[in-house]
């Protein structure tokens, strides 16, 4: 179906810039906190709503970001003041939220109030074939699962209109490594999604031999080096927020925690445990 011509932006409009750092759990960031995003906003303890990468963007993108689980209140009452919200992160006042009907996808919106709309994912789940990839002006898959400043080199904004741009980060990732750094131990490969199903052809349910469990050392290790790869995204936020444009609006979370051994589990998924819904969160606007 042929898209509407794009509107004039309403005046005052600001870019949204969403950084989802995959995986990234909520004590990791306070191990070593970026003191390049110090002066955005509060560091918040917030929770996904989905435990792996795939559902839990397709949740921010409707425009539900982390909530936090605030007790005795109906969730309808939540979602209201938390969409209302974008009415300051956006700068539209008279923001209308009857125009995200009857899709609830963030895009679709800003699109229809005159925002380019773009997006650089780390995940091969994600991918620009999946569903998610709607409405956006560019969705790209980037090269390296573990680049974000490579992602920041392709970021653009124009003069003219605003922009959303939702990046992916894949550093905090398993294996936790970033360009350049040098593994020290030998770890498995471990596949998401996306390469289970590249895998699934001529075998049985039950016919794949299960990788051997980690020790407790090797996640204790495991946990740091996603702290030593947000310490070196550390850097790269800088550079990001040097090349954001004044009084655009930035928000920085995670899509989802990570076990690292915890009542015996590793990694996300099919988890139910408080370590791999718990995320960090801060927004703010910049300069």
């Amino acid at each position: 179906m042929p898209r509407l011509p794009r509107p004039l932006p309403p005046p005052g409009a600001r870019n949204l810039v969403l950084v989802i750092l995959d995986s990234l759990r909520y004590d990791s960031w306070q191990a070593a906190p970026p003191r390049s995003l110090a002066g955005i906003g509060p560091l918040q303890r917030r929770f996904s709503y989905a435990t792996w990468t795939a559902p839990s963007h397709l949740n921010l993108l409707m425009g539900l970001l982390p909530h936090t689980s605030p007790p005795r209140v109906y969730a309808s009452d939540y979602y209201r003041q938390d969409f209302l919200r974008y009415r300051e992160r956006l700068g539209v006042p008279e923001l209308e939220y009857r125009r995200m009907l009857p899709s609830l996808f963030l895009p679709t919106l800003l699109r229809g109030l005159g925002y380019l709309t773009h997006a650089r994912v780390s995940m091969p789940v994600l991918n620009p074939l999946t569903v998610l990839n709607t409405d956006f002006d560019s969705y790209r898959l980037m090269g390296a699962h573990n680049d974000m400043a490579a992602i920041v080199d392709e970021l653009h904004f124009s003069s003219e209109r605003p922009s959303f741009w939702l990046l992916n980060v894949g550093e905090t990732h398993y294996p936790y490594a970033h360009p350049g750094s040098a593994d020290s131990v030998e770890l498995p490969h471990i596949s998401g999604v996306h390469g289970v199903i590249k895998g699934l052809d001529g075998l049985r349910a039950g016919s794949d031999a299960a990788a051997e469990f980690f020790t407790p050392a090797s996640l204790a290790d495991l946990h740091a080096r996603q702290i030593a790869a947000l310490e070196y995204l550390d850097g790269v936020f800088l550079a990001l927020l040097e090349r954001l444009p004044a009084e655009t609006w930035l928000i920085v979370t995670s899509d989802h925690g990570e076990l690292f051994g915890e009542d015996g589990y590793f990694g996300h998924g099919p988890i139910m445990h408080e370590k791999v819904l718990e995320v960090p969160f801060l927004e703010g606007r910049v300069g």
